[in-house]
């Protein structure tokens, strides 16, 4: 993250630069080798630092003037007051197809079982047959008359509360980088998550719950993993602390054979060590960040099993998300994962992924529909529908859309024609949907198109950088300024690119 003089940047606790490994000094080198010259920089360089303290302690600076190792999460200052404090993303995990969900075309209807004019003979998989009409019929729903899905009857019944865009793209056609550019920004591994930047960025109003959680699917993880709530070259304690209803965090508690006053003693003897080693060994960012680890899950043996103990939500809630239907019980645990996300963000969490559908499995387990879409749809649509919807209402009603953010999203979009001797589509980067919803969002509105028939993004085109600018924009964050310096360029999740889509903004 960059500080308003770059130069100090480099010098806070994390320093991700690598050296110049050049022997000959520049010519601002050379100076500095002159004694007088040398005197003169330190004294007005120890001037900037002492000013930039001064003004750190008075709340002056933009984020990320200085982040304490023994205390990484706490809350921090934006660049400027933004709508949103927290954000819940809902990632559909398998590429949804946009066509059978949120953009609906009639024109695709009228040429179903034709061949599309000038398309590829072959795409991702395989050869392509003909177009093929939506799989679900569409109506209109709200005030606004925005066409939607009968796969997503719950979810459609909010439109009017809902920004769409249609008009993103990707940079791949593959479920694991394509994963990684949506979590990440990029399409290869090692880079951080867009949940690890914002709690860099702005750490976390709890100290005893993790700033970043992952939800699995009761399924199973997504096929890049944890490369979706990993923290790349940030330090490791921004990346997300995956967990859901049916697993908890591992190695939580203590054995059972060791009491709860043995465990307790252990515990405040070992905070003693720690604390007399922190004194012995002064500024040693390491060892305080190790100890706040530490100290962080002894805090989480009691907020982690109590905020994951559903059995105290009431009746209508658990009917509302679908958390109580014995008749589809993975729907039933992917309810409570959505119930887990609330009380997350009820808690001051900051960052939330929970994810739906899991490793790709010729679309038994995520939404990857190459050869029975209707029928594997049939199974998914259920399973993510109403608790997702129930999610969305939820936060509303309890006023905490007012300052939640609220993203459901895949990986990239499905081709409008069948693959040849199948009954399902290709993959397409070319042109798919998210919904945003919550604070600062413009309720209602739809931007951007794909063609009539769903092919390609054609009007107000945006990679899906944009919209991380603009998730990053309504936490109060400039995106080109939320960077670090790792091996020597100044790295960010928008990459070199990103446009704030300021349509879609309240």
């Amino acid at each position: 993250m960059r500080w308003h003089d770059r130069t100090l940047a480099r010098h806070s606790f994390y320093d991700f630069g690598m050296s110049d490994s050049s022997t000959t000094p520049s010519l601002h080198g050379q100076r500095l080798l002159d004694r007088r010259n040398f005197l003169s920089s330190a004294s007005s360089g120890l001037g900037a630092v002492a000013l930039t303290s001064l003004l750190g302690n008075q709340g002056m600076l933009a984020t990320g003037a200085k982040i304490d190792p023994a205390q990484p999460h706490t809350a921090r200052n934006p660049h400027y007051r933004g709508k949103a404090k927290n954000v819940v993303v809902i990632f559909c995990a398998g590429a949804c197809s946009q066509l059978e969900t949120w953009d609906y075309k009639p024109e695709l209807i009228k040429h179903d079982g034709q061949p599309l004019k000038d398309g590829p003979a072959v795409t991702f998989q395989g050869p392509a047959g003909n177009l093929a009409r939506p799989q679900y019929d569409f109506r209109q729903y709200g005030q606004t008359g925005k066409m939607c899905s009968d796969m997503v009857p719950h979810l459609a019944e909010m439109a009017d509360d809902y920004a769409f865009v249609h008009s993103l793209t990707s940079k791949s056609n593959t479920h694991g980088p394509a994963e990684n550019f949506i979590s990440t920004g990029f399409v290869l591994d090692g880079f951080p998550s867009m949940g690890a930047w914002v709690t860099y960025a702005l750490g976390s109003e709890n100290d005893d719950l993790p700033a970043f959680v992952a939800i699995p699917d009761p399924r199973g993880v997504p096929q890049a993993s944890v490369n979706n709530w990993g923290p790349g070259f940030l330090p490791a304690v921004f990346q997300g602390t995956p967990f859901n209803s049916k697993q908890p965090i591992r190695n939580l508690q203590p054995p059972s054979s060791i009491s709860k006053q043995t465990d307790v003693a252990a515990r405040d003897l070992l905070k003693l060590l720690n604390a007399q080693h922190l004194e012995q060994n002064p500024g040693d960012a390491n060892l305080a960040a190790r100890i706040a680890s530490y100290e962080l899950a002894a805090r989480m043996q009691l907020s982690v099993p109590e905020i994951s103990d559903l059995t105290t939500e009431p009746k209508h809630i658990l009917e509302m998300y679908g958390a109580d239907d014995s008749t589809n019980t993975i729907k039933a645990e992917y309810a409570k994962n959505c119930i887990l996300a609330r009380r997350l963000i009820e808690k001051g969490v900051r960052f939330v992924q929970v994810f739906n559908g899991a490793y790709a499995t010729a679309g038994r387990l995520n939404w990857d529909g190459h050869q029975k879409l209707r029928e594997q749809y049939d199974v998914h649509g259920p399973i993510m529908d109403q608790p997702s919807a129930a999610l969305i209402r939820d936060l509303k009603q309890r006023g905490m859309l007012d300052d939640t953010l609220v993203v459901w999203c895949t990986e990239f979009g499905r081709m409008p024609m069948f693959q040849k001797g199948a009954k399902g589509r290709d993959h397409n980067p070319g042109g798919f949907t998210a919904v945003m919803t919550g604070a600062g969002v413009k309720p209602g509105v739809s931007h951007g198109a794909t063609d009539e028939l769903g092919f390609k993004a054609v009007e107000n085109v945006h990679p899906f950088h944009d919209l991380h600018a603009t998730m990053l924009h309504l936490l109060g964050l400039d995106h080109e300024r939320l960077t670090v310096l790792h091996n020597g360029f100044e790295r960010r999740l928008t990459d070199v690119h990103g446009h704030v889509i300021k349509e879609i903004l309240s």
